[in-house]
């Protein structure tokens, strides 16, 4: 195999590879989001989705000192928010989670982190003042906002994705600091389309990691 040097990433001792690979794409891209947002620590955060990016985006947003907030479907998937370091949760099925984020102060940011562009339209409205909406989730169908909400709250609406092999060896030696760990599910490399299956068929949870013979 060949690589350029400079986009090689070292994996710190004390992190596994099968730990290290979800944390070079998943991680990456909420670490990235979170840490180069506006927020600070303290202030309100929403992670819209509790996926393969939104697990990630919970443990990151906690350990970086925000108040998180985990909004998701259903009351059952609470009890894993609050274990990942959510301090609130926000179940969407049970009411307007915009109406229920802007109870707790307005969220300064909300990484939408689900595929669901329905779910990132109804959640603007919980913005706080000068809020943003960061999307890492790709969505089918285009986010509906009004006009009104952008001029008269300055809320606003970006986008972010992964970041440089220095970024990732950042993710990598912050997650081995913090304790911060994917939840995957490994397959053998030679079932590898049975993970692939599994994954796009939304059964994989959360992570699936291809593995040769004996894995560190």
């Amino acid at each position: 195999m060949m690589a350029f040097p400079n986009g090689l990433v070292a994996i710190p001792d004390g992190l596994s590879s099968v730990d290290a690979a979800p944390l070079l794409c998943a991680g990456l891209t909420t670490f990235n989001a979170l840490r180069r947002s506006s927020a600070k620590p303290g202030e309100l955060v929403a992670i819209l989705g509790i996926g393969g990016l939104g697990h990630l985006g919970i443990q990151f947003a906690a350990h970086m000192g925000f108040k998180v907030v985990a909004v998701a479907r259903g009351s059952e998937k609470e009890q894993l928010a609050r274990e990942l370091g959510a301090h609130h949760y926000i179940d969407s099925t049970a009411g307007d989670a915009a109406a229920a984020l802007k109870a707790l102060g307005g969220a300064k940011l909300i990484l939408a982190t689900s595929s669901d562009s329905k779910s990132m339209s109804a959640i603007m409205g919980g913005l706080a003042t000068r809020g943003r909406m960061i999307v890492l989730g790709v969505g089918a169908e285009a986010i509906q906002v009004s006009p009104l909400q952008l001029l008269f709250s300055s809320v606003g609406i970006e986008g972010a994705l992964t970041g440089s092999p220095i970024d990732n060896e950042d993710t990598l030696g912050f997650s081995l600091l913090q304790g911060i760990k994917p939840m995957i599910e490994t397959v053998p490399l030679e079932k590898a389309e049975e993970g692939y299956r599994k994954m796009m068929s939304n059964r994989a949870r959360f992570r699936i990691v291809l593995t040769m013979g004996t894995h560190a």
